[in-house]
């Protein structure tokens, strides 16, 4: 169990579905963080804090911290967390870790960010990160729902990404956002793995497919899809990479949702 360094208040809360919401709290003043990490977040429970893993949706310069989380009915934590307001407690752990950052990944031309769910946490922090468009020349973000409502979230942040006044204008240059869907009518439509496979993605997209030698990537989502995925880079010839060892990919294992 972490233990709880901060004591922090709920400033906004966002219900886009009946399964999807989005909250921000309070940032504490000596908190430092890197854009794409994850901390431990919960409510003091029947007088114990009942703690999970929740990726930073905010990018590390922002004042407070956004977190986007699916509702579990009967899930410990999240069956009370979709119901907090906004001046509720929220507790934090004392440090935020995790291997989705930067300096995990060799540099090179592209960026893919592969996500399912509310696996588009972490890189709602690196979309709106500065440090991303020095690092790449292209960024792809992934975002594969079961139903159209649940892309909102991206949707509205790809939307205000380009009016940003750190990176905006970076970002309409270098910045490309796709939604796919599994069980509704949509354009884009399948798990996002068979949409690499059959080359769909590339062609929609009007770009090269994976190349080691010019393609990083990051993976945050479902077991299956970051299974699946990591797969599909290994055939390609790209190694996991890690905080002390960087290489062409890595995966978000601590994640809820």
């Amino acid at each position: 169990m972490a233990s709880v360094a901060f004591h922090e208040s709920v400033t906004a809360v966002q219900h886009y579905t009946d399964r999807l919401f989005s909250f921000r709290i309070t940032r504490p003043q000596s908190m430092r963080f890197r854009s794409g990490q994850f901390i431990m977040l919960g409510l003091l429970v029947d007088g114990e804090p009942l703690m999970r893993a929740y990726s930073i949706a905010s990018p590390s310069w922002a004042e407070e911290l956004e977190f986007f989380s699916i509702k579990v009915p009967n899930g410990p934590l999240t069956s009370r967390l979709q119901h907090i307001k906004i001046g509720d407690e929220i507790l934090l752990s004392a440090k935020p870790v995790g291997t989705l950052v930067l300096n995990s990944l060799t540099r090179a031309k592209r960026l893919f960010m592969f996500s399912t769910g509310t696996g588009i946490a972490p890189f709602a922090s690196l979309m709106r990160d500065p440090d991303t468009y020095e690092t790449y020349d292209e960024v792809y973000l992934t975002h594969t729902c079961r139903e159209v409502a649940e892309l909102k979230y991206g949707q509205e942040l790809t939307e205000t990404l380009m009016e940003d006044p750190l990176c905006g204008e970076e970002a309409q240059k270098q910045f490309r956002l796709y939604n796919s869907v599994t069980r509704e009518d949509f354009p884009f439509q399948g798990r996002i793995t068979t949409l690499i496979e059959n080359g769909k993605l590339f062609s929609d997209l009007g770009i090269p497919p994976l190349n080691v030698e010019t393609d990083r990537a990051m993976i945050c989502g479902s077991m299956e899809m970051t299974k699946d995925i990591s797969t599909i880079l290994k055939g390609i010839g790209m190694k996991s990479g890690t905080n002390s060892r960087p290489a062409e990919y890595v995966v978000e294992r601590a994640f809820v949702g």
